[in-house]
């Protein structure tokens, strides 16, 4: 369904008609970066369904007083909010995950420090001691 929304599908002229402009300003505003559709062979303009949504958006915001730098900058800073906002949702995902236990949780041992993987909530297990026989005899004072 997203992909059709993205889909370049509309020449300049039905984008135009769909969008309530002249033509001519939809090349004015791919000339400065403001809308820019895709290309076909040719160099023929194709707008998606999201190209005449945000030509709506620059036609309001024109309307409205605000000028095309302006409008530029609204329309990157709403793309920004949206990238921020989905790597905001994937982060809370993991978070969730880890929240649940489906994330080892790693630890260091408890001699030669060794890494090891323990379930949530788990302590490592404590390493016997054993001592060598030098050890043994230092340990006695011989």
């Amino acid at each position: 369904m997203y992909g059709e929304y993205l889909r370049p599908v509309f020449v300049i002229s039905v984008a135009a008609q769909l969008a309530d402009m002249h033509p001519q300003t939809l090349r004015q505003y791919d000339r400065i970066g403001l809308v820019s559709p895709s290309r076909q062979s040719g160099k023929q303009r194709r707008y998606s369904q999201r190209d005449v949504s945000l030509l709506r958006q620059v036609q309001s915001l024109s309307k409205e007083g605000v000028s095309l730098e302006g409008i530029k900058r609204i329309l990157d800073l709403q793309d920004q909010v949206a990238f921020l906002q989905s790597e905001v949702d994937g982060l809370r995902q993991e978070l969730s995950a880890v929240r649940q236990g489906q994330s080892r949780i790693f630890a260091a041992g408890t001699s030669g420090g060794d890494v090891v993987s323990l379930a949530r909530g788990m302590r490592p297990e404590r390493r016997q001691q054993s001592y060598t026989f030098f050890a043994a005899r230092r340990a006695i004072g011989r």
